[in-house]
């Protein structure tokens, strides 16, 4: 029998500013304006009591810091962050949540991990999710 699966969640937050093209469909967020983002990032592996849990919860604590909230605290996504800058990605929280992905998969998660989920929180009620279908 295949060892259960476990899943790890873990929070970061950042504060970022972004804009909206001057469109009907997004009519009072065309101008500069904040959010405090939560993010949420689920990670997935075979647990094994041995190991302790899923993967290492500091070299994920580090992994976040630096793909996420190093990247985005503080900037203006629609300046800062090059898909954005380049006018190819709006700055949407579905957008957010898929370049989180990306940029998750690309730094490397050890190996028997993998990501699950990214669920990007703009208000208590409003997010977006992802969980890598493309």
């Amino acid at each position: 029998m295949p060892p259960p699966m476990g899943y790890l969640t873990r929070v970061v937050e950042f504060t970022a500013t972004h804009r909206f093209p001057d469109q009907p469909e997004f009519a009072g967020a065309t101008k500069d304006h904040s959010h405090r983002y939560r993010c949420l990032v689920t990670i997935k592996g075979a647990f094994d009591p041995a190991r302790r849990g899923v993967m290492s919860l500091k070299a994920f604590d580090a992994l976040l810091e630096r793909e996420i909230v190093a990247r985005f605290d503080g900037r203006h996504i629609n300046e800062d962050i090059a898909a954005f800058a380049a006018g190819s990605w709006l700055a949407t929280g579905e957008a957010l949540a898929v370049y989180v992905w990306d940029r998750i998969v690309a730094a490397g998660l050890p190996q028997g991990v993998a990501l699950h989920g990214v669920r990007i929180e703009e208000s208590p009620h409003l997010y977006s999710e992802y969980y890598g279908e493309r």
